[in-house]
């Protein structure tokens, strides 16, 4: 399956989410959709992208925008991680790397001269008709949770 494209309807998904959650793209139309991927739950680069939607979120409702986080973590993890950090919006569990794949989020990584197959920090602007409108690849956390705010309040 092509992964999604710009301006472009994407198609429907279903994903098990925080607070026994089941996450369909379809059911969120009417709204828009902030979906970040990110590698790991608890980690520094993680915990601090999380943090910044967080603060964000408010603002993000007042734009009609749902933010989910996307991660391969269990939802035991992800429970633990969205308490921790009090999030406010749920995270997506990708253990089999469905959702990942379909957004083509996948790639090598090299850590320690290591390389193997991770998540490249991702996020994907969705608008309320369901159109992939903004996509940001190989995400620098600092200022990138503004930076999709600033994008959604450019959506009619």
């Amino acid at each position: 399956m092509p992964a999604p494209r710009l301006n472009r309807v994407v198609a429907n998904f279903k994903a098990a989410a925080t607070r026994d959650k089941s996450v369909q793209l379809k059911e969120l139309r009417g709204q828009n959709l902030v979906l970040y991927f990110y590698p790991k739950d608890s980690t520094p680069g993680c915990t601090t992208e999380g943090q910044d939607f967080r603060d964000l979120h408010s603002k993000f409702r007042r734009q009609k925008t749902v933010v989910l986080g996307v991660s391969r973590d269990s939802l035991a993890s992800h429970e633990k991680f969205r308490d921790k950090q009090n999030f406010p919006f749920d995270l997506i569990s990708d253990p089999d790397e469905t959702l990942c794949r379909k957004f083509d989020v996948i790639q090598e990584k090299t850590l320690y001269g290591r390389k193997f197959m991770g998540v490249e920090r991702s996020t994907f602007l969705i608008d309320a008709g369901g159109k992939l409108r903004q996509e940001w690849r190989k995400v620098k956390v600092k200022g990138h949770a503004a930076e999709v705010l600033e994008a959604v309040k450019t959506l009619k």
